[in-house]
């Protein structure tokens, strides 16, 4: 209660909650978004742990009882393409591998677990000398991450590691040969908030810092480098030394239990030697009030890694100083007169003589010398930001806030950035375009973060919150229904009264079955968990990011939308959707209490016919209660794809232990109508479209319909025809004309006969198969990418959809005939 009271506004005032959309607002604005790859720090929080040029030890195909070494060619979400070492630039013998099903070990695993490495029998002849062949081809190899490979991480995204109750050591920023134990609090797309140990609940001294900081590190890398492990002082008080010493000896006992896996920190930068001397003069920005460019000091050096600088302040009174820890690789530090040389002021010293600020009057005054330019990092101007350029970035005065930000100016590898929608304006900040502090467009919403909104911002609804007076910071029950109850509230007021309302977290159990209608490589994308909080607020915020993860967001929303048969009535809510560049409505009904949330979480799983554990209340450590790691895709085919009211080649949802009742579309689309609303652009380009006196967007869905509709109507005759008549498929091209299979029977309406065991197909093998059927166009993308039968058989929708970069409807039928050959598979060659 009291967390919910402490975001809501000053007393007094009326408030309108603006639901912020980036599409919108850039095309109102007419500016652009900074684009994704100027953001390397983000790049590298999406990478698997995986890279080419990895090697790993795999099971042989030939002999499961045998192992060699293998090299990681490419990736692809969780899949990885290998080749055998000894094979050399030779890349027919390719082959892709499952993560989480492939029998895939780190280097040294045979060795320790007493099994078999033997050379593959089609290399056998060009490796006469096996052990000196391993020793030469070992040799200051990258083994591929052993946590990524087995237990609980497996086939986990790395960051997600980095979990709520992990402890890392952060370098003290006032003397960096200290550092102290440090609790992650939340992790937010690799933004940490950390919390120091031995401070438990008191979040006063809370620290935002991005995971590949150089001031951060794994539990143990003070001893390791001999720095000592010592609260900052701005600490030390509120404890006794022998209190200090009890903690650190409880954090070493706990060492291995929230450890985090030291391979996370190989992309961190290197920090390398620096050359600057105690009182060396230069021009700096402060990173605690990054907003003016001023002269500082050298003022200490630790050792060659690390040294101390101050902003100079003349003034004979002060009784505090700006300094701070910095490296050679630091960003905000300039030589003597670069902001004259760039065209930019320069702020003189407070307490300085003088309106005009003069370096070498300053230098002579202070009888000391300026750094010379061989001390500072060389700057770039390729990064790809532009003036105007719209991103999200962190509010230097408030790290808690992300606010939108616009390049105002830019000079080298420097921004200045104006914040929008601070809860305090502040100036223009100046930030490197490495900095760690600034995202990409959308980055916030992928996250489950809250992003300010300009105050400006465009509104698409507005909503009335109830304001409570904050003067009491505890209220009761009672208290807040008396503040209350002389209040008009209409549907769409976000109150929280009492306990019950306050919703559980919602976890998002990435690895459960994602169903037909969600993108699996977006679901892996949101958040590990949404809330706790208002119900009907949390449950929004889930359902959001559920649509946002769709391959089709607006058939989502019309699958989730308010059904009028409804067997319980909670809360109706208005969510929106973007396809094809046309906008949604649908009003949802969500729950408002507590006791409901479990219920209404799988009931919208099974709606959207994904595992009924996908997401909810309840946390999937590692196997799922419905076991969906068995309901593959294949086999949801194989159960119901004979279903009269499901598409081809598309997967129905729910288990066979849940009963779903099987919609009327028909009558649905009909009834929805109503309430499906497209909403119109304000721009004129995008004028819409929509016949007179038709729902607005309602055309496009069921164009979309009609589309799939009509496919769906083409196949069938094209089975009708084929039905008739086996085909034996001849083929013209010649080219890598392969052994097997030598003929595809193919009986669309019913089944596919195979002539040959897939697994054993060669790449031209799966190019012949595909000229066989209505996909025949795509078989030169299964060339290129050097597909074999094997890869072919790990391929799923969101995989054909991100690594060949199809559309949906050709996505689809691709499937359709990939799912077809699993099935073939399954009932004539698997035992």
């Amino acid at each position: 209660l009291n967390r919910c009271l402490a975001s809501l506004p000053d007393a007094g005032s009326s408030v309108e909650e603006m639901e912020f959309n980036w599409d919108e607002y850039l095309e109102d604005t007419g500016a652009t978004a900074a684009p994704h790859g100027s953001f390397k720090h983000v790049d590298t929080s999406l990478q698997n742990g995986f890279a080419p040029g990895m090697k790993l030890e795999v099971a042989v195909k030939s002999d499961q009882n045998t192992y060699w070494v293998a090299t990681i060619i490419t990736t692809c979400g969780q899949l990885l393409l290998l080749r055998y070492d000894g094979y050399g630039e030779d890349r027919k013998a390719d082959f892709w591998c499952d993560i989480m099903t492939a029998d895939l070990h780190p280097i040294g695993w045979c060795e320790q677990n007493k099994k078999i490495l033997k050379v593959p029998e089609g290399i056998k002849d060009k490796i006469p000398d096996q052990e000196e062949f391993l020793q030469r081809v070992l040799k200051g190899a990258c083994s591929a991450p052993a946590n990524l490979l087995e237990g609980l991480h497996r086939g986990k995204n790395p960051l997600d590691l980095i979990a709520p109750g992990s402890r890392l050591e952060l370098q003290n920023i006032r003397d960096s040969l200290e550092a102290w134990i440090v609790n992650v609090v939340d992790n937010v797309g690799g933004r940490l908030k950390l919390r120091y140990e031995g401070l438990e609940d008191c979040d006063k001294f809370d620290q935002w810092i991005f995971y590949l900081d150089p001031f951060l590190h794994q539990v143990g890398w003070a001893a390791q480098h001999g720095y000592s492990l010592q609260p900052p002082l701005a600490i030390r008080s509120l404890k006794s030394e022998a209190d200090w010493q009890e903690i650190l000896k409880k954090v070493k006992e706990e060492e291995e239990e929230s450890s985090v896996p030291t391979d996370l920190f190989k992309d961190k930068p290197v920090i390398g030697v620096h050359s600057f001397s105690e009182g060396m003069k230069l021009e700096a920005v402060d990173p605690m009030a990054p907003f003016v460019i001023s002269p500082a000091t050298v003022c200490k050096v630790f050792n060659e890694k690390y040294f101390m600088i101050e902003i100079d302040d003349l003034r004979p009174e002060r009784t505090t100083s700006q300094s701070y820890i910095c490296h050679v690789n630091s960003a905000g530090i300039f030589p003597v007169q670069w902001s004259l040389k760039n065209g930019l002021h320069l702020s003189a010293p407070p307490g300085y003589p003088g309106q005009d600020f003069d370096w070498a009057d300053y230098l002579k005054q202070c009888g000391a010398e300026a750094a010379p330019q061989s001390c500072f990092p060389s700057l770039t101007s390729d990064h790809g930001f532009k003036e105007n350029m719209k991103l999200e970035a962190v509010n230097p005065v408030d790290p808690e806030e992300v606010c939108i930000a616009t390049v105002t100016k830019l000079k080298d590898s420097y921004l200045w950035l104006q914040l929008e929608g601070s809860k305090k304006p502040v100036p223009d900040c100046i930030v490197s375009v490495e900095s760690m502090n600034i995202f990409p467009v959308g980055w916030c919403e992928t996250n489950g973060y809250q992003l300010r909104p300009p105050r400006k911002a465009i509104v698409n609804k507005q909503k009335k919150i109830a304001v409570v007076q904050p003067e009491k910071q505890i209220l009761s029950s009672r208290t807040v229904h008396d503040g209350l109850k002389n209040q008009e509230l209409n549907s769409s007021d976000s109150v929280v009264i009492n306990g019950k309302y306050c919703c559980p977290k919602i976890y998002f159990n990435h690895r459960c079955f994602s169903g037909p209608y969600l993108n699996k490589g977006r679901i892996a994308e949101l958040p590990q968990s949404v809330g706790p909080g208002n119900c009907v607020l949390v449950l929004k915020e889930v359902l959001t990011l559920l649509i946002n993860a769709a391959y089709k967001p607006s058939r989502v929303l019309r699958e989730l939308q308010l059904d009028e048969e409804a067997a319980w009535h909670g809360h109706g809510e208005t969510l929106k959707a973007k396809y094809k560049g046309k906008s949604y409505r649908a009003t949802v009904e969500v729950v408002r209490t507590a006791d409901r949330v479990a219920d209404f979480c799988r009931k919208t799983c099974i709606k959207l016919e994904c595992c009924p554990n996908l997401f909810g209340p309840q946390m999937v450590l590692d196997k799922c209660s419905e076991n969906c790691s068995v309901l593959t895709k294949t086999k949801y085919t194989h159960y119901y794809g004979k279903r009269k009211n499901k598409r081809i080649g598309r997967p129905p949802g729910g288990h066979s232990n849940l009963e779903v009742a099987i919609k009327k579309p028909n009558k649905r689309r009909k009834r929805r109508k109503h309430f499906f609303v497209h909403k119109k652009k304000r721009s004129s380009a995008s004028v819409d479209n929509t016949p007179a006196g038709s729902p607005q967007g309602s055309g496009a869905e069921e164009e979309d319909d009609q589309d799939e509709s009509e496919r769906s109507h083409s196949l069938a005759q094209d089975r009708d025809k084929r039905k008739r008549k086996l085909r034996t498929f001849s083929f013209s091209d010649d080219e890598n004309k392969p052994p097997s299979p030598k003929d595809i029977k193919m009986e669309v309406a019913e089944k596919l006969q195979l002539d040959s065991n897939p697994l054993e197909w060669s790449v031209a093998d799966v190019v012949r198969f595909l000229k066989s059927t209505d996909c025949a166009p795509l078989a030169r993308i299964f060339l290129d990418q050097e597909i074999d039968g094997q890869a072919l058989l790990l391929l799923t929708l969101p995989t054909v959809q991100e690594c060949m970069d199809l559309k949906l409807g050709p996505a689809i039928k691709l499937c359709h005939h990939i799912e077809r050959v699993k099935l073939a598979f399954y009932q004539q060659f698997a035992n």
